[in-house]
C-alpha cells in the first residue's frame, strides 16, 4: 500500500492507494507533510482508479443511509462516514479524482462549520486575498492569468475559512490551469467580486443580504440533508457580513485592478 500525508489549508489528510499513478498525481498536486507524531489526521481517504466511465451529465447522486453517505456519478463513487473523517473513493481518472476530492473536502469543512469551498479564483495583492467568483466561463481563470505577477491562490476552487472573526483564504490544490503554490500561510480576504465580462470596466457594491443568495450557487456543495444545508447558508451569511462584495465588469486585460487596489 502506498501512503502520503498531505495538508490542505490547516487540515491533515492521510491518503492511501495501491496504484503508483494515483500516488504520483497526489504528490504533484498536494503539499506533502511529515506524519504527525501525536495528532491524528483529520481525514483518511483510500483511492482506486479505473472506475466507471466518462459522465453523460455532471449531477451527483447523493444518499445517506444510517451513518454512511454516498456520492455517486458516472465517473466516481465516494463513500464516507457522516462525520467526513473516513472515505473510500473509486474514480475514472485524474480529472475525476480532483473533482471527487473537492466534493469530499467541501463536505468535511462545511460539516465542521470551518468554511466554504467556492467556485472562485483568488489572487493576493499587497498581502490580502481578492476572490473572483462566477459560473464556468465567467472569467475566473482569465482573471487569475491576467493578475500576473501577483500570487494566485486558486483559479477554480477557493478555500475560505470562516471559523475566525476575520475570513481567511488558503492556497488551493484544486486547480484547472495553474499549479499550486504550496503557500503554507493564509491571507485575509479583502474583497469578493462576482464576474461579468464587459466592454466597460466598472465595480458596483453588493449589499450583504443580496450577496447571500447570489453566492449560494457558487459554493461547491451537494446537499446531503437539511441540517448541512443550513450550515452552508449560515457560512454564506458570515462571508457576506464580513467581506465587501462587488459586481465586477471587466475586459480581458488587467485594468480592473485599478478599481480594486
Amino acid at each position: 500500500m502506498l501512503t502520503a500525508h498531505v495538508q490542505i489549508a490547516n487540515h491533515r489528510i492521510f491518503i492511501s492507494t495501491r496504484e503508483d499513478r494515483v500516488m504520483d498525481w497526489i504528490k504533484d498536486q498536494f503539499r506533502l507533510i511529515d506524519p504527525p507524531e501525536e495528532a491524528t489526521p483529520d481525514l483518511y481517504v483510500r483511492v482506486s482508479s479505473g472506475y466507471g466511465r466518462l459522465p453523460e451529465h455532471f449531477d451527483v447522486r447523493v444518499r445517506k443511509e444510517g451513518s454512511r453517505v454516498t456520492y455517486d456519478r458516472d465517473d466516481f463513487l465516494l463513500e464516507t462516514d457522516d462525520q467526513y473523517t473516513r472515505a473510500v473513493l473509486a474514480v475514472y481518472d485524474d480529472v475525476t479524482l480532483n473533482y471527487a476530492l473537492m466534493t469530499l473536502y467541501s463536505a468535511h469543512i462545511v460539516h465542521r462549520g470551518w468554511g466554504l469551498l467556492m467556485h472562485a479564483s483568488c489572487v493576493v495583492d499587497r498581502g490580502r486575498g481578492h476572490l473572483f467568483a462566477g459560473p464556468s466561463g465567467a472569467g475566473k481563470s482569465t482573471v487569475a492569468m491576467l493578475s500576473h505577477p501577483r500570487t494566485v491562490l486558486s483559479d477554480e476552487a477557493a478555500i475560505i475559512n470562516l471559523a475566525e472573526d476575520r475570513p481567511l483564504t488558503y492556497d488551493s490544490p484544486f486547480r484547472s490551469g495553474t499549479s499550486p503554490t504550496f503557500e503554507p500561510d493564509p491571507v485575509p480576504v479583502a474583497s469578493l467580486h462576482l464576474l461579468t465580462q464587459s466592454l466597460l470596466i466598472d465595480r458596483k457594491p453588493i449589499k450583504p443580504a443580496e450577496l447571500v443568495y447570489r453566492i449560494m450557487d457558487k459554493i461547491f456543495y451537494w446537499p446531503v440533508d437539511p441540517a448541512e444545508t443550513v450550515k452552508v447558508i449560515s457560512l454564506c451569511g458570515k462571508l457576506a457580513g464580513r467581506v465587501p462584495a462587488y459586481d465586477l465588469y471587466f475586459q480581458k486585460n488587467d485594468l480592473f485592478w485599478e478599481r480594486i487596489s
